[in-house]
């Protein structure tokens, strides 16, 4: 979502904004802007469109002298992409000045009562809201100016707010949207997210909900809800600049999919001891209360709620409980059977992805225990689930998500092997064989990233489709769902995954020659199965990629084309089957000339509902 970038120190703010925003962009924006403050004065710089526009409008910022300022990317909800519509937003006589991530939901109410009393809006959005409720409020306490401000939001924000009269400090202050403070030698950053500032820094101090922190020049100063000082931890990131660079790769999808070995090694090594035990380090559960648990439910959006189906077949059958698995957004909904017998498993890459929050505090309402599995530490998900297990994967910046999902693949395969030892569901040869199975995979899909040359080839002959079907059963049905949304979301094609089974109910009449369908035959107890659908789809012209483990071959009789995977457990087919048309769908965006790594209207951390 929206991009946040602040500073305050002894350089000049402007190129340092326009940087930091830089390392932003790919949580999506259709506009960019910074304000820049002096005493009495604050100054504006906003366009629509590419970051470049701005720092073209600004010569890159080198000529403003200015060392205190604000700066946003803006990802449209409410107003058109537009200058006006852009950040930052002045108050009415350009008090105030303000930067937003998040959505106001009581805008419209503020908005309303605000031009009643004489306040004129130049904006759609509702942030304009805030920076008026700022110069509604404005007194010589800054501090409480701010307090009385949020104090009338509803929804969630991470704001970056400067005063004209007041302009050697910046405040920040957020709720469910995610923001930190970056501690550099030559002064103090606020951001988003952590690459705007690594060029800077290493060491951060995150915001928790409700906290304002004011930024001078050799001060940092944070509060909490009831206004009482607290004493912030300086935290140090433990990866530098160079994982959340290209590192020679055209696009961070590419390096990110080239990644994926190291990053499941990352998640899996430190949870299997010496003694070949699992240990989830941020799992508090004892066998007492695992064994209370009478249904388990996995939360998540996208393609982390991809992850968690097969996180259902799986965990479903080593436990032996009742698995649902829920798309966050309509999980609150449907007055979800929960409570404290139950067991929500949350998914998120970012932790800060604002449906699958909501479903959080939905299942903590009503008693659940909550375990999340996250990728970034110290986001909101994190913070208020019950146990939480950290994937490892490391910085993720392509939109497109390709290692945080195959490690909470990972993730839940551990998940599940623990709580089936725990409940006696698994014997420990049974686990122990599991174990090394899982510890096998890393090197595995080296192997199979060699088949890039193939799939290339084969991604340029399909380059121009105008629609794609991905089938499967089981776990291959699972994969499909994952591999379908990898294609359309970064190559605009076209895009369906279904139940094999389910072609026959109505999906087959699409089927013409020509039609192009990925087949999934990996589980050995639905590959009969499955080669029937495949027999039916070849049967109406349609041209066939098959993906099947080397002890199938004769499935290939039925193939236009055939990709063979490493044998592996049948449990874990999933881990293995996902590479491949990740890069798959890399490579026809790469034919196609697509934006790879900032799909249009789209976002990595999906902050708002």
């Amino acid at each position: 979502m929206c991009g946040i970038v602040g500073y305050i120190g002894k350089k000049p703010a402007a190129p340092l904004l326009l940087h930091g925003l830089s390392k932003l962009e790919y949580r999506g924006y259709d506009s960019a802007g910074i304000a820049l403050a002096q005493p009495g004065h604050l100054t504006v710089y906003k366009s629509v469109g590419r970051l470049q526009v701005l720092f073209d409008q600004v010569s890159g910022g080198e000529e403003l002298p200015q060392t205190v300022g604000i700066g946003h990317t803006r990802w449209a909800t409410h107003g058109k992409p537009s200058d006006e519509n852009s950040h930052p937003h002045l108050s009415l006589h350009g008090r105030f000045a303000v930067v937003h991530n998040g959505i106001i939901e009581n805008y419209a109410q503020l908005k309303k009562e605000l031009q009643e009393n004489g306040v004129a809006f130049r904006s759609e959005t509702d942030t304009e809201v805030v920076a008026q409720l700022l110069e509604k409020h404005d007194s010589e306490d800054m501090l409480r100016t701010v307090q009385n401000t949020v104090k009338e939001l509803v929804g969630s924000y991470a704001l970056g707010i400067l005063n004209a009269a007041q302009p050697d400090e910046i405040f920040a202050v957020r709720r469910a949207s995610p923001l930190i403070v970056g501690v550099a030698r030559h002064g103090y950053f606020i951001a988003s997210d952590i690459p705007a500032i690594l060029p800077h820094t290493r060491r951060f101090i995150p915001l928790a909900d409700g906290e304002i922190a004011r930024l001078r020049r050799g001060e940092i100063t944070v509060w909490d809800e009831a206004g009482k000082v607290v004493e912030k931890p300086v935290q140090e990131v433990t990866w530098d600049i160079s994982s959340a660079e290209k590192g020679g790769y055209k696009h961070f999808m590419i390096k990110e999919i080239m990644e994926q070995p190291d990053a499941l090694a990352a998640t899996i090594s430190p949870r299997i001891n010496d003694k070949n035990e699992i240990v989830l380090d941020g799992i508090h559960l004892t066998e007492e209360e695992l064994k209370s648990i009478r249904r388990i439910a996995i939360v998540a959006c996208g393609s982390a709620y991809h992850a968690g189906v097969v996180g259902k077949y799986l965990i479903e059958k080593l436990t032996r409980i009742p698995v649902e698995v829920d798309i966050a957004s309509e999980f609150r909904y449907r007055d979800p059977l929960i409570d404290k017998h139950s067991l929500v498993i949350i998914i998120s890459q970012s932790g800060e992805t604002a449906d699958t929050l909501a479903a959080l505090r939905e299942a903590k309402a009503r008693g659940a225990r909550v375990l999340s599995v996250v990728n970034v530490v110290g986001s909101s998900i994190a913070a208020e689930s019950d146990d939480v297990l950290y994937t490892w994967a490391g910085p993720e910046i392509s939109v497109a998500t390709t290692k945080a999902y195959s490690t909470q693949l990972t993730m839940l395969y551990l998940i599940g092997f623990y709580i089936a030892e725990k409940l006696g569901t698994l014997t420990r040869e049974e686990v122990l064989s599991l174990l090394h199975e899982l510890k096998r995979l890393p090197d595995q899909l080296r192997g199979i990233l060699g088949l890039a040359p193939q799939l290339k080839q084969l991604a340029q002959r399909y380059a121009y489709l105008e629609h794609a079907f991905f089938i499967g059963r089981n776990l291959d049905y699972a994969v499909a769902l994952e591999a379908s949304l990898k294609l359309k979301e970064i190559s605009y094609i076209h895009s369906e995954a279904y139940a094999a089974g389910e072609l026959k109910h109505g999906t087959i009449s699409l089927i013409e020659d020509g039609t192009f369908v990925v087949a999934l035959a990996c589980s050995p107890d639905t590959v009969e199965k499955t080669l029937s659908n495949m027999k039916e789809v070849k049967a109406r012209g349609a041209e066939v990629l098959l993906l099947t483990t080397e002890e199938h071959r004769q499935l290939a009789e039925e193939a236009d084309h055939t990709i063979y995977l490493p044998r592996v457990h049948p449990l874990l087919t999933a881990s293995v089957e996902i590479v491949p048309l990740q890069l798959f769908g890399y490579y026809v965006a790469l034919a196609r000339r697509c934006d790879i790594d900032k799909p249009r209207n789209l976002a990595k951390s999906v902050t708002v509902e």
